[in-house]
């Protein structure tokens, strides 16, 4: 498939009031551009930002466009992913009825996420002989969604079991037990004496400030930046892109299916 045949990519994004969030989405859409030269790449956003993921596909559609892929800027598949995009989407369908969107699947879980995390820490300061006497808390941003707080948690399983961390637990900033502080804590009293702390969240805001704010108060040794724009979600983009694109059994979200 030629570049310049293909679906755009449409990277659907949460938005923020924070400017430091659209500046990292706006960062890494030029990495997944930089990956895929020729390939329409386009961002909306579902909240707080311009542009809302509505007037991205009418611009698209009038500037001639037929197929896009739209690809959850996401970690997990909560209530964004289930409900609020598929709606959006429609809603343009019916709007636009030459137009036929696909939606991706979320990027996580997937080994690429783990491996940005790593940088990160390394980043911030782990060296690669210190994982092994090092916990970590995966601090996610939370949710009210059982099957979000349930794939952190087997994330954190996964990720101690692959990569060798001495212990890896999940916290959230909001919804759900634990918090970050309060995982911190716990690998303290269970006698880890070397705690990092590795945001699964992709730009920065009010909940990874929450985060860092908890890894503070609790004394952590190390806090990781956010995802941001590492190399590796850029590559996830595109291969959840590249998945959706050539799965001819995913249902076209058009006027007709409303």
């Amino acid at each position: 498939m030629r570049h310049q045949d293909s679906p755009a990519l449409l990277v659907v994004a949460h938005g923020s009031r924070d400017p430091r969030h659209a500046a990292t989405v706006t960062a890494l859409c030029a990495r997944v551009r930089a990956l895929r030269p020729g390939l329409r790449v386009a961002v909306g956003y579902l909240d707080f930002n311009a542009p809302s993921v509505p007037q991205v596909l009418e611009r698209l559609h009038a500037e001639g466009v037929r197929e896009v892929t739209a690809v959850p800027l996401l970690l997990t598949r909560a209530f964004h992913a289930k409900a609020d995009i598929p709606a959006v989407l429609r809603e343009a369908g019916a709007r636009l009825p030459r137009l036929s969107v696909r939606q991706a699947d979320v990027l996580g879980p997937d080994r690429l996420l783990t491996a940005a995390l790593d940088r990160r820490l390394a980043q911030a300061g782990v060296a690669p002989g210190e994982i092994g006497s090092t916990g970590v808390v995966l601090a996610s941003a939370g949710s009210t969604d059982p099957e979000a707080i349930a794939v952190i948690a087997e994330i954190a399983r996964e990720w101690r079991r692959t990569t060798g961390w001495c212990a890896v637990r999940p916290a959230f900033a909001s919804a759900s037990p634990p918090h970050p502080a309060d995982a911190v804590r716990a690998l303290r009293a269970e006698g880890v004496g070397r705690v990092a702390v590795a945001p699964y969240v992709i730009a920065p805001g009010r909940l990874p400030d929450r985060i860092a704010a908890g890894a503070a108060e609790a004394g952590a040794d190390i806090l990781a930046p956010v995802l941001g724009d590492a190399p590796e979600l850029a590559r996830l983009l595109l291969h959840r892109y590249t998945a959706a694109t050539l799965a001819a059994e995913r249902p076209v979200l058009t006027a007709l299916s409303a």
